[in-house]
């Protein structure tokens, strides 16, 4: 029964990983690196060695970085302001609360779209920025989901290897 426990806790873990590469409010990467503390506990670490952790570890630093820069490397590639990557990372987050079907897209877009607006652009301009953040979050979610299966896949190998 403690082993069951531990599966689903390690499966759960990985799931609420994966939808937060789309969902920013959940841990994304963290619950993956999490759950394999929780593996361990609940079976064993000795299947993994210090390559692991150093690997593991370097993956969840790159998709700290990675997500950080995709996304503000769309929104200033196209001009953007500052206010607008903030605005932006805001309607991320409540988008989806606020829009539930489409909030994850709209969200960021209208964000950004308000952030220029308010710092004075047209809204040509301001749109041209709206949809180059929208490139760079979309970006940022491919970037956060191969890596983070990559994790999940590594880990497999690893405890079906060791």
């Amino acid at each position: 029964m403690v082993e069951v426990i531990g599966w689903i806790l390690v499966i759960a873990l990985f799931v609420v990983g994966m939808l937060g590469t789309i969902y920013p409010v959940l841990p994304g990467a963290l619950a993956i690196y999490f759950a394999f503390f929780v593996y361990g506990w609940f079976f064993s670490f000795a299947e993994f060695g210090p390559w692991f952790w150093i690997i593991q570890t370097v993956i969840v630093i790159a998709l700290f970085v990675a997500d950080y820069l995709v996304s503000a490397y769309g929104t200033k590639k196209f001009g953007g302001t500052r206010l607008s990557v903030i605005l932006s990372t805001i309607g991320l987050i409540i988008g989806p609360f606020v829009i539930p079907a489409f909030g994850l897209i709209l969200g960021p877009l209208i964000g950004a779209l308000a952030g220029e607006l308010i710092s004075g652009k047209n809204f040509q301009t301001a749109l041209k920025v709206a949809w180059g953040t929208m490139l760079g979050l979309l970006s940022s979610a491919i970037v956060k989901i191969i890596l983070q299966l990559g994790m999940i896949i590594i880990w497999i190998i690893w405890i079906v290897v060791h």
